[in-house]
């Protein structure tokens, strides 16, 4: 605690410095003091003893006088401090001995050693705190006798330093205490500012408040150190207002990073993150409670089209309008959350019974199902539903949402705008969906897969084409039909696989089907909406074209209308590329699909494909029959070719011949066949 400051510190220091100098002139000034007090003694006896030897040659020239010794020797009364006094003849046989006040028997004894006497220097010596004065009575070629004086020096030197100090002291201790004090207000005065910057840096650090300065006061050092402060203080203050700022910052960055890792950007519901861990949190705690959960997964019919159609924009802003409206169908508690895309889900509140969820469904269904009017643009899309419930799937996060999946996609195969309620029944299907998918590689390897050529007739029924179609018999799933394995091998993303085999198997058998013929035959091959998405499909085909030299004049790419207008731009630069081999292009599927009319003016065709279900109803619907001739006189003026697929009665191949259709396709003509079974036929 003594030396906690420097004020202490230094304080201390200074008064033990003070001290220690006091001290040390005291102690300077008592040995000096010592010496002089000894050289003034030694003289004096030096002296004494001289007189006294010289009055002794007189007394012991001829024989002693006693009496007139012992008398000179009394003169040594009038000195205090003589211990003792020895007169020796010439021959230091002692004549008489005197005794001071201070003699000590002992001391003489020790004192007085004749050997040592003899080897002794005449003079004055000090010896054991003794003054000894040894002199020679007469003359050094005429020794008389000797005279020996012994004086106490440590007594009266003694009496006289404490003399000396009792009259030294007082004056030392003022002047101490002076020094000391005269110190000490210095230092005060010194350190004051320096107090003033330590009272300062507590009040920063109890108020925070960096904007206080201290006055510039003191000498140069403390100035200087004042300035400086000072000048660190405005640092701080401005260092402090930045980092204030930039924290606040930090917070509103740290809360837009929350929202962004739980919430999505677009139309800020709950994104996959915080959707699923929610719904393990809600799994967690109904399994506890014996309580069971629904989930709806849907996803938008028909958006893909319209955001390439229109842009991303555009495609954004209905992603926004579907979420505002589908949360006016929801109820209170309900969780809506965006996966991604078209694709949603929603955790449904309280499990709502059978009753509730087919209610909420269909409000979803109906509600979404109403036109969107997006910047001046009347949009209408369809919603495919599946609803899972939590019991079904053991509580599982990931098989729940896949139950709610599958049950999906069996609303996507059910047509459009419905939903679809999961059983267990489905996953059997959802299995052999995957083992269709994970046998499609296998199959293509070991060439299970076949070709098949469905002939196309001219109106005189003479054969003016092919379509080639693919068949599959797998060694372990047996026949499987094309509805099944297409669909699945475009969501798996193994179509481009198929196609391309499909492709080379053409190009492999053209030769003998053209073979067949006189006139001029094409053939005919689908491509998916996969297919013309990917660029590099091109390269393979014109690939395949030179190194089997095929006539690219007999081959014609049927693309269904929905494949081409999911990408537009897209499947245009494709198609472009595939005219420029010299390949015709055929659109498949017409009118079942979108609005096609205002489309068939913006791209370039070679055959319009009138669907199926036109051709079907034929004579027996009024409206069909009407909108199918209004197909053909419209293909007409476009200067197309006009082909009607799935003519299967006479009465639909005289309506569409006596309508002007250049190319009929059915099992009325011919089914698909295997290569050599049209080369065995």
């Amino acid at each position: 605690m003594l030396f906690r400051t420097i004020k202490s510190t230094t304080t201390m220091l200074t008064v033990v410095a003070i001290s220690l100098v006091c001290a040390a002139v005291v102690v300077f000034s008592i040995e000096e003091y010592e010496r002089l007090y000894l050289e003034t003694t030694s003289s004096d006896l030096d002296g004494l003893s001289e007189n006294m030897a010289n009055d002794l040659v007189s007394l012991i020239a001829l024989e002693p006088d006693v009496f007139e010794v012992t008398t000179t020797l009394l003169r040594l009364d009038r000195y205090e401090n003589v211990k003792f006094a020895v007169v020796y003849d010439n021959e230091w046989q002692r004549i008489n001995l005197y005794f001071g006040p201070l003699f000590d028997p002992y001391d003489f004894e020790e004192d007085v050693q004749l050997s040592e006497l003899q080897n002794r220097e005449f003079g004055v010596s000090v010896k054991d705190g003794e003054l000894i004065a040894l002199k020679l009575v007469g003359d050094t070629r005429l020794p008389l006798g000797y005279l020996l004086i012994v004086n106490d020096s440590v007594g009266p030197l003694n009496k006289s330093k404490l003399t000396l100090l009792k009259r030294v002291l007082p004056l030392v201790l003022l002047v101490l205490f002076i020094a000391i004090v005269g110190s000490l207000m210095i230092q005060r005065k010194l350190f004051l500012p320096l107090s003033r910057l330590s009272r300062l840096a507590q009040k920063i650090s109890q108020t925070h408040d960096y904007s206080l300065r201290i006055d510039i006061r003191g000498k140069q050092e403390v100035a200087e150190l004042s300035r400086d402060i000072n000048s660190m203080m405005e640092t701080i203050s401005s260092e402090t207002e930045k980092n204030s700022e930039y924290t606040q910052q930090l917070k509103e960055q740290q809360k837009t990073m929350e929202r962004l890792a739980n919430f999505d950007s677009l139309t800020g519901l709950p994104n996959r993150q915080f959707f699923m861990e929610t719904l393990r949190i809600e799994l967690a705690k109904a399994k506890r409670d014996k309580r069971n959960l629904a989930l709806m997964y849907f996803d938008l019919d028909g958006f893909k089209g319209i955001n390439d159609s229109f842009g991303h924009e555009i495609g954004d802003l209905l992603l926004l309008d579907v979420c505002q409206r589908t949360k006016t169908f929801l109820r209170e508690g309900d969780l809506i959350s965006r996966l991604g895309g078209d694709e949603f889900l929603i955790l449904l509140h309280n499990d709502p019974d059978d009753i509730m969820l087919f209610e909420i469904s269909e409000r979803i269904v109906n509600g979404l199902s109403k036109p969107f009017e997006i910047q001046s643009w009347e949009m209408q899309i369809g919603v495919s539903i599946g609803i899972a419930r939590a019991s079904d799937s053991h509580f599982n996060v990931s098989e729940f949402i896949s139950n709610a999946d599958i049950a999906m996609y069996r609303s996507k195969m059910a047509g459009r705008s419905t939903h679809t309620v999961f059983v267990p029944d489905m996953m059997e299907d959802n299995k052999r969906r995957l083992l269709v998918a994970n046998s499609i590689s296998s199959g293509i390897k070991n060439d299970e897969f076949t070709v098949h050529y469905q002939a196309k007739v001219a109106p005189d029924e003479t054969v003016v084409g092919y379509e080639a179609l693919i068949r599959w018999h797998s060694e372990q799933l047996g026949f499987v039909s094309p509805a099944e394995f297409i669909p699945i091998a475009e969501q798996s993303g193994k179509i481009l696989s198929i196609t391309k085999w499909v492709i080379q198997q053409i190009c492999e058998e053209l030769n003998q089907l053209l073979g067949l013929h006189e006139g001029s035959v094409v053939l005919s091959v689908n491509l998916s909406a996969h297919d013309i998405n990917n660029a590099s499909l091109v390269d393979y085909i014109r690939a395949m074209f030179e190194k089997y030299k095929v006539d690219t004049s007999c081959i014609e790419f049927e693309v269904t209308e929905s494949a081409y207008l999911e990408n537009f731009d897209v499947a245009n630069q494709f198609l472009n590329q595939i005219r420029d081999m010299g390949c015709s292009i055929a659109l498949d599927d017409f009118g079942a699909g979108y609005s096609s009319l205002g489309y068939l003016t913006q791209i370039h065709l070679n055959t319009l494909k009138i669907d199926k279900q036109f051709v079907d109803n034929l004579n027996v619907s009024k409206r069909s029959t009407l909108v199918t001739k209004t197909i053909i006189e419209m293909a007409k003026q476009l200067n197309l070719h006009i082909c009607a697929e799935g003519v299967e009665t006479r009465e639909q191949a005289d309506f569409l011949i006596a309508n002007g259709c250049h190319q009929l396709q059915g099992y009325l003509f011919s089914k698909p066949m295997s290569l050599q079974d049209i080369l065995a036929s």
